[in-house]
């Protein structure tokens, strides 16, 4: 298999994910709860590094080099609404 036609297949291996992704609905409370526990509300590998007070350096947040960053942070705002809007709860929780 040839360089261009792998590279062909890794990218509609990844846009099927991204369809697949994007085309979930959700119509369960507690599935909708559990991905928003699960599925963070920022980055969590943005990082400061002190020592003794003093800042190291600081690792810059990395999520948007994730290829499926936005349909992830899409499912877990359409679990959001559903719960506000469904089941009436805060989504301040959440956050």
């Amino acid at each position: 298999m040839n360089l261009l036609n792998k590279a062909n297949l890794d990218n509609s291996f990844l846009n099927q994910i991204r369809y697949q992704l994007e085309s979930v609905e959700i119509h369960n409370s507690k599935l909708a709860r559990l991905l928003c526990k699960i599925i963070p509300s920022n980055c969590p590998f943005a990082r400061t590094v002190k020592v003794f007070g003093r800042t190291l350096f600081q690792i810059p947040p990395l999520c948007k080099l994730n290829p499926l960053y936005e349909q992830i942070v899409g499912l877990r705002f359409k679990c959001l609404l559903y719960l506000v809007n469904e089941c009436g709860e805060d989504a301040r929780k959440y956050c």
